[in-house]
Parts: structure tokens; C-alpha cells; sequence
């Protein structure tokens, strides 16, 4: 399938960084608002007929552009066997402590995709909810808009229609879209009783026909402890997921992992540093295989990003409103849809312009209600 990009996305080419933050409203009769979201994808060589859409829970885009912080590092409050994590992950520069957290990122991703995020350069990445944590931060990813509704991350199915269920209408889609995660809340989040799409997430067990793996996987789920009741070890939703795409061929994948946020709740920089590296090789792995199978190869575009950041040294255990420099976070962009760009580029992008990009590599223009009611951040 030769899918071109709209006219809408010719606009938006990063000749200037404002003309992201535009947005177009307009009153319907029924009362709700129509906006147009910003994109950030740029003209392809290629056509990109699939995304998979990716989200490290909680990554600090501290960690992300240089590595292992020194004073968690060296805080045995927060860092144990500091001897072992120092050789592992500390380097004298920058920019060898990130290649020797997330290798995948700043060999492959950053030769070949972009990432924004590097505030010390002047690239900046924001949420736009004012929550700061995970409900609200996942829907304005996955929605492209702000609730301020979502006040909590109780599992209350979202009356707010996401990109995923959106996408799943469209010709060509029906069927193509499909999420995994680690917490129990994603299926709440997208709504799965409404939306037709299939989560696995949380201690899920996959379902239906099952290949070899799948079974092997549910047997061995079972029988691994977590340590935390609502979010599962990411090693299984990878693999879910990676089962997934070999066999079920979505056209548009969300993967979310979540070991990031939750070892860094439990003051544990040590295994939050090991989870920022298992993910990166994963994403490694997913890429790898994208480019191996002729149906995905050259046609897949990824797209990576955190529903929120962290504040700094003792406030790194937490996030929110209150919690400075949590409201920073970091876009990372692989694939045909994107040219190459340099990470000192400097600019602003948030959070909430993430669905659009994803509609419009898929050559959709997406345009989505907001819900009467919620307030809507303009970028």
C-alpha cells in the first residue's frame, strides 16, 4: 500500500519549531471542541505503512542524554553495591555514560532518527497536563489533548476516545491495532470494552489460539513473582508483544513498559538504571526484527516517549505537580517517516503532539473531540 502524507503534514516540516504548538478550535453544534494537533513527523523517503508507538514509564531525560546521575549514584540510600552499578554505568563524559545506559539509543536512534529532550542544549519536551502523573499523561499521549478530568490512576474507563481506538475505524485498520503493557490500568486507559482493541496488560495471560511461545510465556507469567501488584515485569509484555507482531502483523502496535517508574518508586536507582537498559535492548530487538521481515522493513516507523519525568536527587523517588522537573520529558523517532536531525536542534515539543504524528505517518488526519467539559492545554 503507497500510503502519501496530507497536506497538513507538508506544513509542518520543523522549518520553524512554533508552527508545532499550532492548533486549530472550532464549535461544533453538539458543543464539543474540534482541534487539529500539531505534527512532528517529517517527509519520508518511504512510505511508512506501520508505527509502533513505545513508552518507558517514568524515564528522566537526565538519564536518557547523560547517563547514570552521579549523586544517586554515590547515595547508598538509593544505589546499592555502588562499586558494581559505578563500573556498569559510570564514565567520565556525558556522552559515554548514556551510550553505556541505552546503547541502542545512541548508536541506532541517534545516527539514524532523531531525539529531543536534551535541555542543556536547548531542546525541550513537555507534558501539558498539569497532573504529571500516569492516567493523565497516557491519555494526552494517546489522544493528543488534555483532560484535567483524570485526577487519579484509578481504573475508570476513559471516556475519551485514543488514537488506538481511532485508528482501529479506519479503512485499512480495522483489526491492525493492538497494546500491551505492564500496568493493569491500560486497559481502563484505552477502554478496551469500547474501543475493540485488544490490551494484554498488567498479570494478563494472552488468550485465543496460542503459538508455542504464547503458552510458554502464560506458564511461565504464572509462575514469576512481581514485585508490585499492578504492574507486571516487562520482560513479559515485551514478549507478548514481539509474539504479536510476528503473528497477529498489526499496523499500528503500542507497547507500553513500566519497570522504570516503579523500581524509581521504590528508591531503587540500581535495577531503575538495569530497567532503562533491558528496555533499550528491547526496543533493540523489536527494530531488529522490524527490519528482518520484508512485510515490515523500510515500511515501520517507531515512535518512543515517557508519560512523565522525575524530580531531582531526593525527589527523584516521585513525580506530579509539585514535583520540579517532572513535567520534563524526551521524544526519541526511528523509521522512513522521519529524517535524520542532529540532538542539538534546538526547539519545543510536548506530549500531546504524539497522536497526531502517529495518524499522519500512518497518512491519516487525525482529528479528535475533545469532550465537553475537559479543558484543553493549547500548546
Amino acid at each position: 500500500m503507497n500510503l502519501t502524507y496530507s497536506s497538513k503534514m507538508r506544513r509542518f516540516l520543523f522549518l520553524v519549531p512554533l508552527l508545532f504548538f499550532a492548533a486549530a478550535c472550532a464549535q461544533t453544534d453538539e458543543g464539543v471542541d474540534v482541534r487539529e494537533p500539531a505534527v512532528l513527523a517529517t517527509e519520508a523517503s518511504l512510505p511508512v505503512e506501520n508505527v509502533v508507538l513505545i513508552t518507558l514509564d517514568g524515564l528522566r531525560w537526565e538519564e536518557v542524554f547523560t547517563g547514570a546521575d552521579a549523586w544517586l549514584l554515590e547515595n547508598p540510600k538509593y544505589t546499592s553495591d555502588v562499586d558494581a552499578v559505578r563500573d556498569r554505568f559510570w564514565r567520565e563524559s556525558p556522552e559515554e555514560r548514556r551510550e553505556a545506559l541505552m546503547p541502542f539509543f545512541w548508536s541506532t536512534i541517534a545516527s539514524q532518527g532523531r531525539i529531543h529532550g536534551n535541555r542543556a542544549l536547548g531542546s525541550n519536551v513537555n507534558v501539558t497536563n498539569t497532573r504529571v502523573f500516569s492516567y493523565p499523561g497516557y491519555n494526552e499521549i494517546l489522544t493528543g489533548f488534555v483532560d484535567e478530568a483524570i485526577d487519579s490512576n484509578d481504573k475508570v474507563p476513559n471516556a475519551n476516545e485514543t488514537l488506538l481506538e481511532w485508528v482501529n475505524k479506519q479503512p485499512g485498520f480495522e483489526g491492525k491495532v493492538t497494546a500491551f503493557g505492564s500496568w493493569d490500568v491500560f486497559p481502563y486507559i484505552i477502554n478496551e470494552e469500547r474501543s475493540g482493541v485488544p490490551v494484554n496488560a498488567g498479570f494478563e495471560a494472552a488468550s485465543g489460539e496460542l503459538t508455542e511461545k504464547e503458552a510458554w510465556l502464560n506458564q511461565l507469567q504464572a509462575q514469576t513473582p512481581s514485585p508490585w501488584t499492578s504492574v507486571r515485569l516487562d520482560v513479559f509484555t515485551h514478549n507478548y508483544a514481539l509474539e504479536s507482531l510476528k503473528q497477529d502483523r498489526p499496523r499500528l502496535l503500542y507497547i507500553s513498559y513500566g519497570e522504570t517508574d516503579d523500581f524509581a518508586h521504590d528508591a531503587e536507582y540500581r535495577h531503575y538504571l538495569d530497567a532503562a537498559q533491558r528496555t533499550d535492548e528491547m526496543i533493540r530487538e523489536l527494530w531488529d526484527w522490524v527490519q528482518s521481515d520484508p512485510e515490515y522493513a523500510n515500511r515501520t516507523a517507531f515512535v518512543i516517549t515517557t508519560d512523565h519525568g522525575r524530580g531531582d536527587k531526593d525527589r527523584w523517588i516521585g513525580h506530579g505537580g509539585d514535583w520540579v522537573g517532572s513535567e520534563n520529558i524526551w521524544l526519541a523517532m526511528l523509521g522512513p517517516g522521519f529524517t535524520p536531525m542532529e540532538e542539538t536542534v534546538q526547539g519545543q515539543w510536548y506530549q500531546n503532539q504524539v497522536a497526531a504524528t502517529v495518524a499522519d505517518l500512518l497518512g491519516l488526519d487525525y482529528q479528535n473531540r475533545v469532550p465537553v467539559g475537559a479543558s484543553v492545554i493549547q500548546p
